[in-house]
């Protein structure tokens, strides 16, 4: 509903559970609502660089998957 001079606050709770729940249709392990992904591949932390690599990519793929809007969310 949209509301003359004001912004309603942005609310993406219903999306995210209507993507997690959409997700834990397509795989069939999961009986519910899946978050994390299935196929996980692990990497050696072996340098200072490729943790910074992949300290980096946690909190910025929030922010290219279109949930967040900002890392620091």
């Amino acid at each position: 509903m949209w509301f003359v001079g004001r912004i309603p606050q942005e609310n993406r709770k219903e999306w995210m559970l209507w993507m997690f729940d959409r997700a834990g249709k397509k795989n069939s392990n999961v009986t519910n609502k899946q978050f994390w992904q299935q196929n996980n591949k692990p990497i050696e932390i072996w340098s200072l660089k490729v943790f910074e690599q992949k300290l980096e990519y946690i909190h910025n793929n929030p922010v290219e998957t279109g949930f967040v809007t900002d890392a620091i969310d």
